[in-house]
């Protein structure tokens, strides 16, 4: 007589319910939901709390396409978001991003939720998806000499057009401002509206590379540890070598007293 296939030790089930992707999880906890074995038991909670995780994640970004497509309309939507506004050195950047409603990019999220690495990773991944993307920099001395109000507006208007979309409607993470005729501000956009999301990515992806870059050209100054933030490194290195042309001297007048350019 020959003998019948093995049954899986309880090792092996907990591996399994373990490495599964979502959709095949779902079937094997239902194939071992009633499994006497205490390590099988363990291992069908932890997959269905993993199940209850992913299906909470994929309705977050699911609602936020859903969100863009209800403020958006049914017509041309850009989303647009800045980083670097507070930074004492480098230049204020903003994208701008035109997603298509499918394919998703799962893991969408405001960038300062997302390690570095996600970053990057979702950063190519809107590279490959997207209508199109925009980008603009506003360089210190400009901020320096018209304002960060202004140099956003700039920037924002800028990113737009170097999209080379006429857009029915610009979604902007956080307050008005007045960039352009079609745009419409949601506060905490970047984690709310999917091309907002993306934008705040692109955006950040975009500055840390160049922040990197620069670091180079301008040793000293930790401006790759710190992409240009007030980092108490930062600081002490201003304090001791002066203002670099990458600074902006209106944002350094509090802890330099004696202002001097590299």
């Amino acid at each position: 007589m020959t003998p019948g296939p093995r049954a899986a030790t309880a090792r092996e089930v907990s591996a399994l319910l373990a490495d599964a992707p979502l959709e095949e999880a779902r079937s094997l906890v239902e194939r071992y939901a009633d499994d006497p074995r205490k390590q099988v038991a363990a291992a069908v909670r932890a997959a269905r709390r993993r199940i209850e995780r992913g299906d909470a994640e994929r309705e977050r970004v699911l609602s936020m396409y859903a969100l863009q497509r209800e403020l958006g309309g049914e017509g041309v939507v850009v989303g647009v978001d800045e980083v670097g506004r507070g930074a004492l050195a480098g230049p204020l950047t903003v994208a701008a991003v035109c997603l298509p409603d499918d394919p998703v990019i799962w893991g969408l999220n405001d960038s300062k939720q997302l390690t570095p690495a996600r970053r990057e990773a979702l950063a190519a991944r809107i590279a490959d998806v997207a209508v199109a993307i925009g980008i603009a920099h506003v360089e210190p001395a400009s901020i320096d000499a018209i304002g960060m109000g202004s140099a956003l507006r700039h920037a924002m208007a800028a990113a737009v057009a170097d999209t080379g979309l006429d857009p029915d409607r610009v979604l902007i993470d956080g307050n008005p401002v007045h960039a352009h005729p079609a745009e419409l501000c949601v506060v905490k956009g970047d984690a709310r509206v999917a091309a907002i999301s993306a934008a705040s990515i692109v955006a950040k992806v975009t500055r840390d590379a160049l922040m990197v870059a620069l670091d180079e050209e301008y040793p000293g100054y930790h401006l790759a540890a710190s992409k240009g933030y007030g980092s108490a490194e930062h600081i002490a290195a201003i304090r001791e070598l002066g203002l670099s042309p990458l600074h902006r001297a209106s944002f350094c007048g509090n802890f330099v007293e004696n202002l001097r350019l590299f």
